[in-house]
């Protein structure tokens, strides 16, 4: 299991410092990193991580702040050089909270927290089926049928192994957040069933002779996860 993670700190070098731990650990998957909390807001409306490194103490919003805004937080590790803060970091569900200077031994201890938390979430959700609505119906989907998933606004379309197209009313989040690691969101739009991939070429990914784009930035996580089976979910 990989846990991608950024790093939102208004100092290059405290970024810097976080980035150069967080290499250091064979589980943790660097995504990339802010120097305002309004930049990573915007990253995350597209591209959900598992993990933030979070600064309180910035300009336009601070990290208490930023994560108040968001609707459904990934695990955060607050690094700070202010004691103050600590009891409102926990009020908000923070896994650890950290002084600076931080030493790698307790930068270990806090992320090693997350990845105990996450990996139990993730055996418990290798389900072999879903219900959603459909048309007013209650419908099993056989995730092993589930090719991909494309966002269409306030809804999502399923396309199933046997050419049949449901529409139902979730986001793609929320979509997401049913399945089990094989299925990457590999865009802003779409999330594949790394399984049923049947080749790569350039930035899409053949599946039953549909294509299904990938970001950029993902493109590397979603080769290793395709061809040496390194699930994790996003």
């Amino acid at each position: 299991m990989k846990i991608d993670c950024i790093v939102v700190d208004d100092e290059p070098l405290a970024r810097e410092g976080i980035r150069k731990y967080i290499n250091r650990v064979s589980y943790l998957q660097y995504v990339g990193d802010f120097a305002s909390a309004l930049d990573a807001y915007d990253f995350l409306q597209d591209y959900p991580v598992d993990l933030i490194f979070l600064d309180i103490n910035m300009p336009k919003m601070s990290g208490l702040d930023f994560i108040r805004q968001l609707d459904n937080p990934p695990k955060v590790i607050f690094t700070t050089a202010y004691r103050e803060f600590a009891l409102d970091s926990y009020e908000l569900n923070a896994v650890d909270y950290l002084l600076k200077p931080i030493s790698f031994e307790r930068f270990y201890n806090a992320v090693d927290k997350v990845y105990d938390t996450l990996k139990a979430v993730d055996i418990e959700q290798q389900d072999e089926y879903i219900f959603v609505k459909v048309d007013g119906v209650i419908q099993k989907i056989v995730l092993a049928e589930l090719l991909y998933i494309e966002a269409m606004k306030d809804y999502v379309k399923l396309y199933l192994e046997d050419g049949k197209m449901l529409i139902t009313l979730l986001s793609l989040k929320q979509m997401d957040n049913l399945l089990p690691s094989a299925f990457f969101r590999t865009h802003r739009s779409f999330v594949a069933n790394l399984d049923k991939v049947d080749r790569i070429e350039g930035n899409m990914l053949w599946i039953t002779e549909k294509q299904v784009p990938v970001a950029p930035q993902l493109r590397e996580q979603v080769i290793e996860a395709v061809t040496k089976g390194k699930y994790y979910k996003r």
